[in-house]
């Protein structure tokens, strides 16, 4: 029996059921959520291993690296810089950084790099690794790539290309990297304890992931065999020029150690911020409202941040998505807590969003990866958050 730390505050109780249950029930090995409402935490939970081969537990200060969820924070800091008056998301790329007009995309508004529609979900050849974590050859190699599609013409999830991307107009524009410009506008005002490049003073509390093997591997079986809904995704996952697979593979090797100093080290805004599931929370808090006195950006901004840009059949995941200008929306698979909720899933199951109607933002972090839509873990938490709100 896994026990669980922290506190809830009355009425939440259904959430800490919830979380106790993902750890029996749906393969938690060390996991951490925490609720705030009204900018204030009602809910702060951890428990579980967080290092299975040393038994070390899980405690309050784990870090945990969150793949996509990262975005969000990334997308914030974009934000941050359009209220300033700093950035417009409307202008051309290239106002920003002018190497990126190369090959059609003079036109191409920074809009459409935040909500998946640029068409630059891959370079044509993928670049070391060495050379993407170092930043500068990836991001000008993205500057001089043709795009996949006519941009703003389709949307497609940029999963890992779109940090360089974002993260780049971040720098140009505020003379900061993107981890640097978090660490000092967002996660120092907050007190936050996340990171987009981890110090290495940090990582002995970085909790090492487990991965879990899909119980059938689709690509593997006799195309009939598929269930006909998953059939279009099965035959890009098979395919190796597919959007689908190059998306994913934009270094070599495309597999990355995500365990690793080297990689947990560099600033990869897409995809390696490592942190804790009550910093997920107070930051998307500090977004929908003001926390300990801070408050991100007005309520204009964030309309304006949150508003639909992109829906419908996603060139990459095959399957419908919805995107505002750098968050992730509701769709069918992912509901958060309610239709004008707003944040971002992460690989193998961690999910953070606000939810401004309900005064709600929810941070889930956990180091069982388990790969498939619609993690049973977060939707178990998220129904339990609805039902603590009826």
């Amino acid at each position: 029996m896994t026990t669980i730390n922290g506190e809830v505050a009355p009425g939440f109780e259904p959430v800490r059921e919830a979380f106790a249950a993902n750890f029996t029930q749906h393969g938690d090995i060390g996991a951490a959520v925490c609720v705030y409402r009204h900018g204030r935490p009602v809910v702060d939970l951890w428990g579980g291993v967080a290092d299975v081969d040393t038994g070390r537990p899980w405690a309050r200060d784990t870090l945990q690296l969150v793949y996509s969820a990262t975005k969000g924070p990334t997308a914030t800091a974009a934000h941050m810089l359009v209220e300033r008056g700093m950035l417009d998301l409307d202008a051309p790329v290239a106002k920003y950084w002018p190497e990126f007009a190369a090959n059609g995309k003079a036109d191409t508004p920074v809009r459409w790099l935040l909500s998946h529609q640029a068409g630059l979900v891959a370079p044509d050849e993928p670049l070391p690794l060495a050379e993407a974590l170092a930043w500068d050859p990836m991001a000008t190699a993205l500057a001089a790539q043709r795009p996949m599609w006519t941009p703003g013409t389709a949307h497609g999830y940029h999963g890992r290309t779109w940090g360089w991307l974002v993260g780049e107009v971040i720098r140009r524009v505020s003379g900061r990297s993107p981890g640097t410009f978090f660490a000092d506008e967002i996660a120092g005002p907050l007190g936050l304890d996340f990171f987009i490049g981890l110090p290495a003073s940090e990582r002995s509390r970085v909790s090492r992931m487990v991965y879990q093997r899909p119980a059938v591997d689709l690509t593997t079986v006799p195309a009939e065999a598929v269930p006909e809904e998953l059939r279009e995704q099965v035959a890009a996952w098979r395919d190796p020029n597919s959007f689908s697979n190059r998306a994913f593979a934009v270094t070599a090797p495309a597999v990355v150690d995500f365990d690793s100093p080297e990689v947990q080290a560099a600033e990869l805004p897409s995809s390696n911020g490592i942190g804790t599931a009550r910093a997920l929370a107070r930051m998307y808090a500090a977004l929908i409202g003001e926390v300990d006195g801070v408050r991100l950006i007005a309520p204009e901004t964030l309309a304006s941040a949150t508003r639909e840009q992109a829906s419908g059949k996603d060139q990459v995941l095959v399957i419908p998505s919805r995107f505002s200008t750098g968050y992730m929306l509701p769709t069918e698979g992912n509901l958060m807590t309610g239709p004008n909720a707003f944040g971002h899933t992460g690989r193998g199951g961690s999910l953070a969003f606000a939810d401004p109607e309900h005064r709600i933002a929810f941070g889930y972090a956990m180091n069982h990866i388990i790969s498939g839509a619609g993690d049973a873990r977060a939707t178990a938490l998220t129904e339990a958050v609805r039902e603590s709100l009826a």
